[in-house]
C-alpha cells in the first residue's frame, strides 16, 4: 500500500510539472456526436491529469477557418478534430477510408484504420503532428431528389462530395461532382446548385435534408474517418505522465466514439424517417453496378500508390 501511494504521489508531482492549457478546434457544431467526443476526451483527459491538462474545446470550426492540417503544423491551435479524407496536404494516406465499397460493415472499417494507421501517423508526423485518436463516420448514403435504382438514375444528379474519390465516384456513374464546403450545401439545395449529397445518414440529420431533398439510399459507400490530431510541439512539451494520460484517454474515447457511432447512425435513420424521408436498401442491380466501378477506382488508386500503401491493401484483403 506504501508502494502504491508513493507511486501516486509520484505521479501527482509529474503531472504539476508543467500545467497547461491547450484549445481544440472541433469543426462541427457543439451537437455533433465527433464534437461530443472531443468534449468528452477533454473531460476525461482533466480527470486523468487532476486538472494538469485542460483541453478546451471550441465547436463549430470557430478556431480554424482552413485547412486544419495547416494550423496546427504551425501552431495556430494546439489541437484539431479533421475529417481525414477531405483534409488537404494528407496524399494518398488519407483518402483510404473513402475509397468506395472497400469497407463493408463497421468491422471491416476498423480494421482497415488499424491497417492504415501506420500510414495515418507518418502523414501527421510530416505534418508536424500526432493523431491522438480516429473515429468512423456512420456509412455515407446519397441523398437524392429521385429514387436511385440503377447507375442510369444518376444522370439528373449534380451531387456535393466530400473529397477527390466521391467527386470520382459520382462522375463515374454518371452523375455531376460539386465541391462546396459543408456549410454551403443546405443552401446550394435550396437554389438547385446541387440536387444530391453523398454524406451520413448522421449529417443528413444534423443537416435537416428532409427539408430539401426526398430520398436516403443506403449504399454503404464508405466508412471515413474523422480524427483528433495535436501538435508535435505542443506534444513533446508535455511531461512523461501528461502524454500517458492522454494517450490512456485517447484509447477509451475512440473505442466508446466507434460504438457512438453506430448509435447515431441508428438515431439518424429514425430522424430521416419520422420526418417524412424514404430510406431505401441499395437494390441488387445498383449494388452490382457501384462494385464494378468502385474496382476500376481502386485500380487507379492504387497504380501509382507507393509500396507501404499497395501493402495495406494486400493485407487486408488476405485476412
Amino acid at each position: 500500500m506504501l508502494r502504491k501511494a508513493l507511486l501516486l504521489a509520484g505521479l501527482g508531482v509529474a503531472l504539476l510539472a508543467n500545467p497547461i492549457k491547450l484549445d481544440l478546434n472541433a469543426i462541427y457544431g457543439a451537437n455533433n456526436f465527433h464534437t461530443i467526443g472531443a468534449q468528452k476526451y477533454a473531460d476525461l483527459v482533466k480527470e486523468y491529469t487532476a486538472g494538469n491538462v485542460n483541453i478546451v474545446v471550441h465547436p463549430g470550426a470557430s478556431l480554424v477557418k482552413g485547412n486544419p492540417l495547416q494550423a496546427v503544423r504551425n501552431g495556430t491551435v494546439a489541437m484539431t478534430d479533421m475529417f481525414i479524407p477531405f483534409t488537404a496536404g494528407g496524399g494518398k494516406s488519407f483518402g483510404i477510408s473513402a475509397l468506395p465499397f472497400i469497407a463493408q460493415s463497421y468491422e471491416d472499417a476498423y480494421r482497415l484504420y488499424q491497417i492504415s494507421k501506420p500510414a495515418y501517423e507518418a502523414t501527421a508526423a510530416q505534418w508536424n503532428q500526432k493523431i491522438l485518436y480516429a473515429v468512423s463516420w456512420p456509412p455515407s448514403g446519397i441523398y437524392t431528389m429521385n429514387p436511385i435504382n440503377s447507375t442510369a438514375d444518376f444522370k439528373t444528379v449534380k451531387a456535393r462530395t466530400y473529397d477527390r474519390n466521391s467527386a470520382n465516384f459520382v462522375s463515374m456513374v454518371g452523375g455531376n461532382a460539386v465541391a462546396l464546403p459543408w456549410g454551403e450545401v443546405y443552401s446550394a439545395l435550396q437554389t438547385g446548385m446541387v440536387n444530391a449529397v453523398l454524406t451520413s445518414s448522421a449529417s443528413g440529420k444534423d443537416g435537416n435534408f428532409w427539408e430539401v431533398l426526398k430520398h436516403f439510399t443506403k449504399i454503404s459507400y464508405a466508412y471515413p474517418l474523422q480524427a483528433v490530431t495535436i501538435n508535435l510541439d505542443y506534444w513533446k512539451s508535455l511531461s512523461k505522465a501528461q502524454q500517458e494520460a492522454m494517450l490512456k484517454a485517447a484509447n477509451e474515447i475512440e473505442v466508446a466514439q466507434w460504438e457512438a457511432s453506430k448509435q447515431e447512425d441508428a438515431v439518424a435513420l429514425k430522424m430521416l424517417i419520422d420526418n417524412g424521408m424514404s430510406v431505401s436498401e441499395t437494390s441488387d442491380t445498383l449494388k452490382g453496378q457501384l462494385d464494378e466501378v468502385a474496382k476500376k477506382m481502386l485500380e487507379e488508386y492504387l497504380a501509382d500508390a507507393e509500396p507501404a500503401i499497395k501493402a495495406i491493401f494486400t493485407e487486408y484483403y488476405a485476412q
